[in-house]
């Protein structure tokens, strides 16, 4: 009981982790170590090739080509040794882990200081999401996209928790409650609309490097934003 009345007091801070502090995706960096690994398929990057190229020609949008690269981990994730998928996550954190952006960066190591609670949200494979969240920069609690693994060793290719996926404020609100944490004086930090539901739960909202829909948003709001661009940090 004592411990839970002081973990009560513990402020929260919670992180989006790519495209936020890593400086990519961590799934996309992912499944493409899973191909140079000879765990998929060469011909599993015809499945994302058009929406990256799209992408890059600003023709499409950055989550088509995300939602492309999901598309192609599913469907070749299916009998994969999980030992051999967590070596392949091992290794992508190993050599990106220095990938990440200044500001969020020093403000994951400030908050810490500070004695905050860190949490880490993605909708990467969790495996990866705590290598490189919980290993590599010290987060207290990590939550990514969890699959079956059957009892040959092998990834069945089925998400866990589907409810879970894509709703970040539920996630928020879980781990408050099962970390008995406080939202006063709490932190945010997204990219993206699909952070808006759990930046508005928060009490201090930042906007890094946000897209339109988000940053729109912000303006409305009042939220902090910031911006990253080469060495210099902007802030709007």
């Amino acid at each position: 009981m004592v411990k839970d009345q002081k973990m009560s007091n513990k402020k929260v801070a919670i992180f989006d982790i790519d495209g936020t502090i890593f400086r990519s995706s961590l799934l996309i960096e992912l499944v493409d170590a899973m191909i140079q690994e000879g765990l998929f398929a060469n011909a599993t990057r015809r499945l994302y090739d058009d929406a990256f190229r799209d992408w890059l020609d600003r023709k499409g949008s950055y989550d088509d080509y995300i939602e492309a690269v999901v598309k192609a981990f599913l469907e070749n994730i299916k009998g994969v040794k999980y030992k051999a998928f967590l070596e392949v996550a091992k290794k992508v954190t190993e050599f990106h882990k220095n990938r990440v952006y200044r500001y969020t960066r020093d403000l994951v190591k400030d908050l810490k200081s500070q004695g905050f609670y860190m949490i880490a949200i993605s909708n990467s494979p969790r495996e990866i999401v705590e290598e490189f969240a919980e290993r590599t920069l010290g987060f207290n609690k990590v939550y990514g996209r969890v699959y079956e693994v059957a009892e040959d060793g092998e990834l069945t290719g089925v998400l866990l928790h589907p409810e879970l996926v894509g709703d970040k404020a539920k996630v928020l609100t879980v781990a408050i409650e099962k970390e008995g944490l406080s939202l006063k004086g709490s932190v945010g930090v997204g990219d993206s609309e699909a952070d808006i539901a759990f930046l508005s739960m928060v009490e201090n909202p930042i906007c890094f490097n946000p897209n339109q829909i988000l940053y729109n948003h912000a303006k409305e709001k009042g939220w902090k934003v910031a911006v990253e661009r080469k060495d210099v940090i902007y802030h709007l």
